[in-house]
């Protein structure tokens, strides 16, 4: 009730045993805190924290608008809702490395379980689009160098983003992130990928844990958890497929409400009052308030 029973410190601390044992751990993307009390419920590892949904929910382009401010502050909302680890894109740390130190503490004091910081040149952009440019591997390392310096809990992930595989390929895309390793890093996000073998090979050059990113309409052909595990993947997100599937829903609700004046042909596709109130605990209110939950939910 109200938030997750588990503190901050012990998500990172369950995390960091799960994130050793070498098993797949699937993070879809939550775009706002009930979504993320939902994730739980359905039985998954973690909750991830898009930058492209965060600034997709402002009404903003994917391009570094996003101030550290309002990432940090939608990310406590969204992590303190469930008792799963959160992982939030702090893209390319919202400055210099001074900034990153900040940003890294900031989302420590938030509660989130780890975060990434990416070697693009800002501004930045969706790791799916063409044209991108990645900063030098000596700004690269110096991101990740400060922002290990700035943890005060070692349990708190550190993952270093590559996005020089579009720009410069696979080969580049190795050498880069065993840089990023050297510097402190505890896990590798090596973004887009196009093929399992791109995976595979990122995975055999590395000691640390990697991702992959499923999101769709992207770079990356769209593997199964299965066909990730196989190869060594530990994490799999899917960022924006969630918003993704809301808005199309959304989207064709609004339509049916133009069409046809209510929406009674929708009620199979929505959520139940009764399975909202208990997505939210409704009725756990009622130990500190009688007057609260004092109803019955018709079917």
């Amino acid at each position: 009730m109200l938030y997750s029973k588990t503190t901050p410190a012990e998500k990172r601390r369950l995390f960091r045993e799960r994130l050793a044992s070498g098993e797949l751990l699937r993070f879809p993307g939550a775009f706002n805190p009930l979504s993320a009390r939902l994730i739980e419920r359905k039985g998954f590892d973690g909750v991830y924290i898009s930058g492209a949904v965060l600034s997709a929910d402002l009404g903003l382009p994917d391009i570094g608008l996003t101030t550290l401010t309002e990432v940090a502050g939608r990310g406590e909302q969204i992590a303190r809702m469930t008792d799963l680890p959160a992982i939030i894109d702090a893209d390319t740390g919202f400055g210099e490395p001074m900034n990153v130190a900040r940003t890294i503490q900031t989302l420590e004091d938030a509660g989130l379980a780890g975060t990434h910081i990416e070697d693009q040149v800002n501004p930045k952009r969706c790791g799916h689009l063409d044209n991108k440019s990645v900063v030098d591997e000596s700004t690269a390392t110096k991101r990740i160098r400060a922002a290990v310096d700035a943890r005060r809990d070692p349990n708190f992930l550190i993952m270093a983003r590559t996005d020089i595989r579009a720009a410069e390929g696979l080969d580049a895309a190795v050498d880069r992130a065993k840089a990023l390793v050297d510097a402190g890093a505890d896990a590798i996000f090596p973004e887009a990928m196009r093929t399992l073998e791109e995976f595979e090979a990122m995975r055999k050059a590395l000691d640390v844990p990697i991702l992959a990113n499923m999101t769709e309409f992207g770079k990356s052909d769209l593997f199964s958890s299965q066909q990730l595990a196989d190869i060594g993947v530990n994490i799999v997100i899917w960022p924006v497929s969630m918003l993704r599937i809301a808005m199309g829903a959304t989207g064709r609700a609004l339509d049916t409400l133009n069409e046809e004046g209510h929406l009674t042909s929708k009620l199979d596709e929505m959520q139940h009052r009764a399975d909202l109130y208990e997505l939210v605990d409704y009725e756990e209110y009622n130990h500190f308030d009688t007057s609260v939950f004092n109803f019955e939910v018709q079917r």
